[in-house]
């Protein structure tokens, strides 16, 4: 067994799902929810086949989106684990829940912006994720003048009143 680490490559602004599934019907099951929960939604999804031909399957409906999906997925190559690239403007918080409903996926990753690392074990038969980097090493506990900022910022962006 090889450990490998694998970097998600994306813009900074563009916000992802990795998640875990186990059917080949994901890629259509995941397009629906999405449109259907976010109308006008713009995304790239991409999922790793892990038997048959093993390609990555693919769907959405912004193209730089479902590029990203489709090299990141290939670059991942693990079998049965699916990208959403959300394109700017477009959060998971939005849909992670109706992603997390679709009866096949079995977990999820990772949600976010942030640079992310995916921690990679590599085998004879393939390739399975053991876990994610997400983001930068904690650099300290929020004081006063964090938690007032964090409260601002929160109802600017409209996620509270």
């Amino acid at each position: 067994m090889e450990l490998k680490l694998i970097r998600v490559k994306k813009p900074d602004e563009v916000n992802f799902i990795l998640g875990q599934s186990h059917f080949i019907k994901t890629v259509e099951d995941l397009h629906e929810a999405l449109v259907t929960a976010v109308p006008g939604i713009k995304f790239g999804l991409a999922f790793c086949e892990s038997s048959g031909k093993a390609l990555v399957r693919w769907s959405g409906t912004d193209e730089g989106m479902i590029e990203l999906a489709k090299k990141n997925a290939l670059a991942l190559g693990a079998g049965h684990t699916f990208f959403i690239f959300l394109a700017p403007g477009f959060f998971p918080i939005n849909v992670l829940n109706t992603v997390k409903a679709v009866p096949e996926v079995c977990r999820i990753f990772c949600a976010t912006a942030n640079p992310v690392e995916i921690i990679v074990a590599e085998t004879e038969q393939g390739r399975g994720i053991l876990g994610v980097i997400d983001g930068v090493h904690t650099q300290g506990v929020e004081g006063e003048e964090d938690i007032v900022w964090r409260k601002e910022f929160l109802r600017k962006i409209g996620y509270k009143l």
